[in-house]
């Protein structure tokens, strides 16, 4: 559906995987299942921790955050994409899909700032032991969980002021998932420069900012980790911070794939893929790394449906 005109566009087109409808049924069960189990998975970890005293910890305060920035950072796209599987309607219109827009990059921009935090977080239970409930007292969790929560919901101000007002005069076919900030500034016209040197600006600022501090911080702790003499001592430090690492070795990787890379080094397709990977499955996979690798989270998680066992008898 194409508007050539000078007319404001008053909604876009979704084109998603249109191209594949014989696999409709296939991405149907996909998406529903893995948004699905990242709700419950997500879940469980949270009421898992909020129910476990011994739980009661900075690391695991972050991590409720993140479980739950997950769940709204994946409900932003994936029942408007299961709709469009359903419906073969991929139409969004235009205050919907700057909505979609400006709470995909505040709760992705949250990210950043809570993956920072909780790597700090980490530096300090390593390589700090001695000061760690001096240094994240409750005042400095709180304060910290909130201004990733502001940071996110500010830093996507600038990015979607500026989509909304471009003009959309030579298509409002959007050829990706949902609406992307790259898939909608492809069929903008006129000047984008503005937009362009925001994207970069945000893109340095934010990702390569976030990126250096987390690696800052576990530089430290591999040095720290280097340095304790016993074989015990090592792995006991290691496995504190091994499920954060895993988490973010894989987000970055992925940013890194889908956004610091030249437009033309993947196809379309394979770019909707990597986002795929990156906002349905990472979201699910962080409560299953932190259940499968921390005993804590595993033995409260038994505890507490022991708990709820007996209390059906």
């Amino acid at each position: 559906m194409e508007n050539r005109s000078n007319s404001k566009v008053t909604e876009f087109i979704i084109i998603g995987f249109s191209d594949v409808p014989e696999l409709y049924v296939l991405l149907f069960v996909f998406f529903l299942s893995v948004y699905m189990l990242t709700l419950v998975g997500n879940f469980l970890l949270i009421l898992v921790i909020c129910s476990s005293p011994t739980l009661y910890t900075p690391m695991y305060f972050l991590l409720c955050n993140l479980s739950l920035l997950e769940i709204v950072y994946t409900s932003v796209s994936s029942p408007e994409q299961i709709h469009i599987i359903v419906t073969s309607n991929g139409s969004v219109s235009f205050k919907k899909c700057m909505a979609q827009l400006y709470f995909f990059i505040a709760f992705g921009s949250t990210e950043y700032f809570l993956l920072t935090i909780m790597s700090f977080d980490r530096y300090v239970a390593v390589c700090r032991p001695l000061h760690y409930t001096l240094i994240m007292n409750k005042r400095v969790c709180i304060l910290g969980a909130a201004s990733t929560w502001l940071g996110g919901f500010l830093a996507s101000v600038p990015i979607t002021t500026v989509s909304s007002n471009l003009n959309y005069c030579s298509s409002n076919i959007v050829n990706h998932i949902f609406c992307d900030i790259a898939a909608l500034t492809q069929i903008s016209c006129g000047d984008k420069t503005v937009i362009r040197n925001i994207i970069l600006g945000q893109g340095v600022v934010l990702v390569m900012t976030s990126f250096m501090l987390t690696i800052t911080s576990y530089v430290h702790i591999i040095l720290t980790i280097v340095k304790i003499q016993s074989l015990k001592g090592k792995y006991k430090a290691f496995s504190t911070c091994a499920s954060h690492l895993t988490i973010v070795s894989l987000f970055y990787f992925l940013v890194f794939l889908l956004y610091m890379r030249p437009e033309s080094a993947i196809s379309l397709n394979q770019g909707k893929i990597l986002v795929v990977l990156y906002a349905y499955l990472i979201p699910l996979l962080n409560p299953i790394v932190y259940s499968f690798r921390n005993k804590d989270v595993k033995l409260a998680l038994r505890k507490m449906l022991l708990k709820m066992k007996l209390d059906w008898l």
